[in-house]
């Protein structure tokens, strides 16, 4: 071109590791009633409740200090869907989104591991809701279960974040409407979609280092190439061929009328390596100059996208710095320059 589900394996070690204890002590009559109802007890909470919650979703164990983890049941996708919270420190309502990139993680987003968003917002009075899992989704609605690796099951992420997460949230005292997201790379259109499309769900978007002209030439022929590198995904499993109306339907240049009243951040670096950058060993090359690579059709799609929202006079506040390719440490700082506009944007 991110409440902990139970470690089932740690469980199976648990039961198979006590269950011959728990057997021999039951047979010995000299263990004492209370003993028994404590060891049953130990077990319920040790073992039971954890596998309970992961089924029904709710939160569970900390994922770090700081961050709760929920396992939210998404209905559409049939699972559970792991996302970390941080609250509010002063008790606020709102929350902002940070959406990850197309290597999302299944066990951590990539914002608590690769940049300081959790310190940056911690005194902000708002909550941060960070979905974990997403890998090469473009955070869509796909047509069905991607066919080239697979899958087992049909992304449904726009309705997970658009209504079920929202919903979910209504319930442990976030708001569910004016809202703010914001996403990088695959997730900078899926940010933009989900605020012109879902009413007032997010009043406010930030896209750093998105694509958001995906109907381009050649674009759709990148996204097929990068979803087969990441994982074996199939694009036209995702949104058809080139030809189909979901490519337009997803493309922020086309569907930029749109977010009018809404609150954009828009970024892209210039694809010159900057301060974030370090060469250490050969392989750093390779990796600098596709990140380079990345960024400068990132800033191509985002100039595109902006002509198309200028011309509409659309909310938007525009960065282009200097330097910076495709990577965490220049989201980082983008992110701490939408700041100020997220506070404002959420009555922080």
């Amino acid at each position: 071109m991110v409440a902990t589900a139970p470690d089932a394996d740690a469980a199976t070690r648990w039961c198979t590791r006590e269950e011959g204890d728990l057997s021999m002590r039951f047979a010995k009559p000299r263990l004492s009633q209370r003993w028994r109802q404590r060891t049953v007890a130990a077990f319920a909470v040790g073992v039971l409740l954890p596998l309970i919650a992961g089924l029904t979703g709710g939160a569970v164990a900390s994922a770090q200090p700081g961050i709760e983890r929920h396992n939210v049941y998404s209905a559409a996708m049939d699972r559970n869907i792991p996302v970390d919270i941080v609250r509010s420190s002063g008790g606020g309502n709102g929350a902002l989104f940070l959406l990850d990139g197309l290597r999302a993680r299944e066990d951590r987003s990539g914002w608590t591991i690769e940049t300081n968003a959790v310190e940056m917002f911690r005194d902000s009075n708002v909550n941060l809701v960070m979905p974990v899992g997403g890998r090469a989704s473009f955070y869509a609605d796909w047509y069905g279960p991607s066919s080239t690796n697979a899958q087992g099951y049909t992304y449904k992420w726009e309705t997970f974040l658009a209504q079920e997460l929202p919903n979910y949230l209504g319930t442990i005292g976030i708001r569910t409407t004016n809202n703010a997201v914001a996403g990088l790379s695959m997730a900078g259109s899926a940010a933009l979609k989900l605020a012109a499309d879902h009413g007032n769900r997010f009043t406010y978007a930030a896209s750093f280092s998105g694509y958001l002209n995906l109907s381009a030439p050649g674009m759709p022929s990148l996204i097929r190439l990068a979803l087969l590198d990441e994982g074996g995904y199939n694009v036209d499993d995702m949104w058809g061929p080139p030809w189909d109306p979901a490519w337009a339907a997803h493309d922020p240049t086309v569907f930029a009328p749109k977010l009018a009243g809404k609150t954009l951040f828009i970024s892209a670096g210039s694809g010159i390596p900057g301060q974030h950058t370090q060469i250490r060993e050969p392989i750093d090359y390779f990796h600098t100059a596709n990140a380079m690579g990345l960024e400068v059709v990132s800033l191509l799609n985002t100039r595109a996208f902006q002509g198309r929202a200028d011309a509409l006079g659309l909310n938007a506040t525009y960065s282009y710095p200097p330097v910076g390719v495709h990577a965490w440490g220049y989201w980082q700082d983008e992110l701490a320059n939408a700041k100020p506009g997220i506070l404002r944007a959420l009555g922080a």
